[in-house]
Formats: C-alpha cells, sequence, structure tokens
C-alpha cells in the first residue's frame, strides 16, 4: 500500500515543484501553495458525487457526454472556481505568473486523489502511464488557465479582465474535451496523444516564459 500512495503521490508533488521552483519574481508562501493543492484534492468529493448524479439520476452515459460534459467541463470548472474564489481574490496574487502556480496546485491536488484511487483499483503497473498523461495533463490544463488568470488580474481594464476570465475556464474545457476525445475517437490513440502532449508541453512552456516577461513588466512599472 506505501508503494501505490508513493506512486500516486510522487508525479504530482514533481510536477508542482517544478512550476513552483519556475517563480523565480516573488515566490509564493509555501503554506498558501499547499492550501490551495488540499483544496484541489478536497474537489475529487464534490466533482465525484455530480458525475455520479449525472450518470444515473440524469442517465448521461454517452461516451460524448461522460468525456466532455462529466470529464472536461465539470473538473475544469470546478477547478478554476477554487482557484477563483480562494486564490485570485487573494493578496498574495501579486504577478501574473503566480496565477499558473495556485491554479496548478490545484489541478495536481484534484490528479493526485484521483491518480490514487486509479491505483488502488488497478495497482501500480499503470503508475508511468498515469504520470505521463493523465496527472500531466491535468497540470498542462491548469497552466493554460493560470496564465489567463494572471492576464485578467493584472489587465487594468474591466472589459479585458472579463474576456481573460472567460478565456481562463474556457480554453482548459477545451483541451480537456480534445485529450479525451482522443481517446474515445480511436483505438489508434497513441498516434495522436503523444504530439498532442508534445503541443501541450512546448506552448505551455511559452506560457510560462510569457507570464513571466509580463510579470516583469508589470513589477517595473509599479510606483516605488
Amino acid at each position: 500500500m506505501i508503494a501505490v500512495i508513493g506512486a500516486a503521490i510522487a508525479p504530482g508533488i514533481a510536477i508542482l515543484s517544478y512550476f513552483y521552483l519556475r517563480d523565480n519574481l516573488q515566490p509564493e508562501p509555501v503554506s498558501m501553495v499547499i492550501r490551495t493543492f488540499i483544496f484541489g484534492v478536497l474537489l475529487v468529493f464534490p466533482v465525484m458525487v455530480l458525475q455520479y448524479i449525472m450518470q444515473t439520476e440524469w442517465n448521461w452515459r454517452s461516451e460524448f457526454v461522460a468525456g466532455v460534459v462529466q470529464s472536461a467541463v465539470v473538473e475544469e470548472f470546478f477547478k478554476w472556481m477554487v482557484v477563483y474564489f480562494t486564490a485570485y481574490k487573494h493578496v498574495e496574487f501579486d504577478e501574473p505568473y503566480d496565477g499558473i502556480v495556485y491554479a496548478v496546485a490545484v489541478s495536481l491536488g484534484f490528479a493526485t486523489l484521483e491518480n490514487l484511487f486509479y491505483l488502488v483499483i488497478n495497482g501500480v503497473d499503470i503508475a508511468l502511464w498515469r504520470a505521463l498523461l493523465p496527472v500531466s495533463s491535468h497540470a498542462l490544463f491548469a497552466v493554460w488557465m493560470g496564465y489567463y488568470l494572471g492576464r485578467a488580474k493584472f489587465s487594468g481594464q474591466a472589459r479585458k479582465e472579463v474576456r481573460y476570465l472567460w478565456i481562463s475556464v474556457g480554453l482548459p474545457i477545451g483541451l480537456h474535451a480534445v485529450y479525451n476525445a482522443i481517446f474515445l475517437a480511436t483505438q489508434h490513440w497513441l498516434l495522436l496523444i503523444v504530439p498532442f502532449m508534445g503541443v501541450l508541453w512546448w506552448q505551455g512552456l511559452k506560457k510560462v516564459q510569457r507570464a513571466h516577461d509580463f510579470g516583469s513588466k508589470t513589477l517595473t512599472s509599479r510606483p516605488h
């Protein structure tokens, strides 16, 4: 059981540490990041309840509904809500890159507990696959979410803030839906998921750099 727990937790902690250590302007308090991660862990339970209601009470059983609505829409929207209401308004959210840190923390908290459930049921043989695809994909969807939350927070204009907020929730839902659709659409999903994940990492890391660049401009423009 210890091996299962370790295999479930390690990928999320490693990826979160990577994105946290990339915050080289004004690193967030570790306690705040851990708290956000725990919120993500706790989020699994209401999401599971809602998904169960959708399947059993509302009879939404098709693969499309499961992949797009029950998974992509529900999970990304609830993760966005947690970031928005616990971190976006917080005083520690003081530079654009912070959006990425907090969004990744929530998403990896969610992915870590979800990963633990999968490994308990299916065994550690799938741990590497889970780390490379589901866990890392949650983090990468969060990079896009956090990037646009950061742009919204420091946009300086109400209209731009609203636009970036919509993008920050809509884009992760879209990416998550495409990710799920790849597995549903073809038996040869590996031929599609590898380049898709490659593009996610490539563009995600570009978003990290752009957030840093935007943050540097934001900090230098503030009155001293």
